[in-house]
């Protein structure tokens, strides 16, 4: 996925804008504590699955008519893409009733956050923060990040393009502040392509 890594295995860690997907039930799974917050966390399991169904002929034609905005190296053709995000959706499915009683999914959205201040050692976004720079403005974007930073020790965003692959609009004004504001960042390199040029992570920390 780009954004976690072995030695974060011991890291308390929030996912922002998880969504409907298995990073929780799989990091779960090897011991690692990770809450996610979304929310499509608001839905009961029958109403998210309903929701899946009804739009997964059009994301499957989306990805057909998009397919050369991608890297088919890892994952061979759109056919075993959608294979492999349903198959996906099905795990987080299996895990979704049983993770929100144990408050692994959670029913909230950024930019408020009701959590404690530093209560996480890394909070993450991954293909949301960035992605969706023609529906967020700047604004967002730094309050998000920055109770992102309220809540953990350090963040990280995945990717920093946006739907049309081209490097967000609202980066530099965020690098910007995060420099007038003592905030440290780096921009480090992801062993993980799929969005062609997406191989990049920016990492916050105070």
């Amino acid at each position: 996925m780009g954004l976690f890594r072995d030695e974060d295995k011991h890291k308390k860690i929030l996912g922002c804008g998880d969504g409907p997907a298995s990073v929780n039930k799989i990091l779960s799974q090897m011991g690692v504590d990770i809450t996610s917050i979304d929310p499509i966390y608001q839905f009961t399991r029958e109403q998210i699955a309903q929701r899946v169904q009804e739009t997964s002929s059009v994301v499957s034609e989306q990805l057909r008519v998009n397919r050369d905005d991608f890297v088919w190296k890892n994952i061979k053709n759109v056919e075993e893409l959608i294979s492999l995000r349903l198959h996906a959706m099905e795990e987080f499915l299996e895990d979704y009733e049983a993770g929100k009683a144990q408050g692994r999914y959670q029913h909230q959205e950024l930019p408020k956050l009701n959590f404690n201040d530093k209560e996480f050692d890394l909070a993450w976004s991954s293909h949301f923060l960035f992605l969706y720079s023609e529906h967020f403005d700047f604004a967002f974007h730094k309050k998000a990040i920055l109770e992102m930073l309220r809540v953990a020790k350090e963040v990280r965003i995945f990717p920093l393009l946006d739907l049309k692959n081209k490097r967000s609009k609202h980066l530099d004004a965020v690098l910007q502040y995060l420099e007038e504001n003592d905030y440290a960042y780096e921009i480090i390199q992801s062993n993980y392509e799929f969005q062609k040029g997406a191989t990049e992570v920016l990492k916050i920390w105070k």
